[in-house]
């Protein structure tokens, strides 16, 4: 069995408590490697190697260009095919996402080290014309301190990109706690760093579980910005945590997103993106399609087509490149889902497909659930309220533009919707009207390094991606200086 420890000022380091987490196989059901189990002593060595790296050692007197020329040399390193491929296996085995997905992603996810490295030198100041005879006035924008960033098991190594790339062009050094169930990538990938010439100490990966080393990472008083991605629970508990510190929060939390189709919609299109929203990755996903909102005059008609090419949907081995849907990611999250099924069918709910455990020839490791929709949906059912986060999808009929904005918007999510219409005038007043991050449009899971993604209400808080990412990980100071060759002393009394 594969052993992992911690990943601490460039160098593999044992966790100081000697002990170890299994890390299981969804898809066959065993543990096939350990992590350390670290505590609040490896959170301090991990944090006081950041802080002497961002303040004291090489990454404190490169220039913005040199540290953009380390985040391409990064982006370098995970483009190599022998790289890229075996990340791909290793969170493939780890979380269940079917390997053509990390192929997918493996090749993509280079494209955000290097729009960051292309952003490291773009950070500018200004010069304020101020109201102040004889003064210069001017800002500066300088790294919010360490970042501890703690991420979610759905998506460890797009995770890593999304917080570590803008906070590394911003100057910033890193300490990332993953998921105490999927660890491994982001060591294997922190590891790699190491060849693109990131110095030590810039990036550290510790693991374990979030009471005894998350929690001392968000309470360390030289941690100056806290990024966490998972449930709005937890990350209502993060928040407090953050709050007592005076630290800087971003948060990209969970979603309960409308995807919605009107009758003068593509429905071929459309309902590829249904399944492709809800049915991708297993549901595992903040922005799933969880909610379908289909107007009553075309909604038993698209029911019947959905229901046909979700039936179609091939089960199994993650690392078969046939495979459309995989395992649930953890055993308490596949209990949760099928608790949830059990709710959606005593509240009501009618279920049309699934409904239960998969099981069958090829279906390994007892966490497959069926890819299950229901209709004959409230949308004040908990199925329709409540993040289920695995395949379960609610239907829920609507008749006029007007109601399908007030459903969209009746959760305390917002973190995208999908709107699907042949109106071009329908499809800016709803993205307009839609309180939600990201709105797309005849389209569904579309993502873009560029394009900044964020939530509203309980799905978070800062944006990731984009421009705007970088200034998430960015302080301004304003400096005053006097040109005068000597100021009246009543000057320095004015306030």
């Amino acid at each position: 069995m594969k052993t992992y420890q911690h990943w601490i000022n460039g160098a593999h380091v044992a966790p100081s408590s000697g002990q170890w987490l299994d890390t299981l196989d969804p898809y066959h059901g065993t543990a096939w490697a350990r992590i350390a189990r670290g505590n609040a002593q490896d959170a301090q060595r991990a944090v006081a190697a950041a802080h002497d790296a961002m303040y004291k050692g090489p990454w404190s007197s490169m220039t913005a260009s040199e540290r953009g020329k380390v985040l391409r040399r990064i982006g370098d390193v995970l483009a190599e095919s022998r790289n890229a491929q075996h990340l791909a296996e290793i969170e493939s085995r780890d979380n269940g996402k079917i390997l053509a997905e990390m192929h997918g992603q493996l090749k993509y996810l280079p494209e955000h080290w290097y729009y960051y490295a292309g952003l490291a030198d773009k950070v500018e100041g200004t010069v304020i014309p101020v109201d102040k005879a004889d003064m210069l006035a001017m800002t500066l924008r300088e790294p919010v301190g360490v970042v501890a960033a703690l991420t979610a098991w759905n998506s460890p190594l797009a995770f890593f990109a999304l917080k570590c790339a803008p906070a590394l062009a911003a100057g910033c050094a890193v300490v990332l706690k993953p998921s105490e169930f999927a660890s491994a990538s982001s060591l294997e990938f922190a590891a790699l760093t190491k060849e693109a010439g990131v110095p030590d100490g810039v990036i550290n990966v510790v693991t374990g579980l979030g009471l005894e080393i998350g929690s001392p990472l968000v309470e360390h008083p030289d941690v100056g910005k806290v990024t966490f991605t998972g449930s709005d629970t937890t990350g209502a508990k993060v928040y407090e945590a953050a709050a007592r510190g005076m630290k800087r929060v971003a948060m990209e939390l969970g979603g309960k997103s409308p995807n919605i189709v009107f009758e003068d919609a593509d429905l071929d299109q459309a309902c590829v993106g249904a399944v492709a929203g809800i049915f991708g990755a297993a549901g595992q996903m903040c922005t799933a399609g969880s909610r379908l909102l289909v107007q009553n005059s075309i909604r038993q008609a698209f029911t019947e087509r959905l229901l046909d090419m979700a039936r179609k949907l091939k089960m199994g081995d993650p690392m078969s490149a046939d495979t459309e849907i995989g395992p649930i990611a953890t055993p308490p999250q596949y209990e949760k889902v099928l608790h949830y099924i059990d709710v959606a069918k005593s509240d009501g709910a009618r279920c049309i497909l699934g409904g239960g455990p998969a099981t069958g020839p090829g279906l390994k490791g007892g966490m497959f659930v069926e890819p299950t929709i229901f209709t004959d949906v409230t949308n004040r059912m908990r199925i329709a309220q409540e993040e289920v986060f695995g395949p379960v999808l609610s239907i829920i009929g609507f008749d006029s533009e007007e109601d399908a904005v007030n459903i969209g918007n009746d959760v305390i999510y917002g973190l995208a919707a999908g709107v699907w219409t042949g109106d071009i005038g329908r499809a800016v007043r709803m993205s307009k009207a839609l309180r939600a991050g990201m709105v797309w449009v005849n389209t569904y899971r579309a993502y873009s390094f560029m394009v900044p993604i964020g939530g509203r209400k309980h799905s978070g808080l800062g944006r990731e991606s984009g421009i705007e990412s970088i200034h998430e990980y960015l302080e301004t100071k304003s400096v005053m200086i006097s040109t005068a060759s000597a100021a009246p002393a009543h000057a320095f009394l004015q306030r």
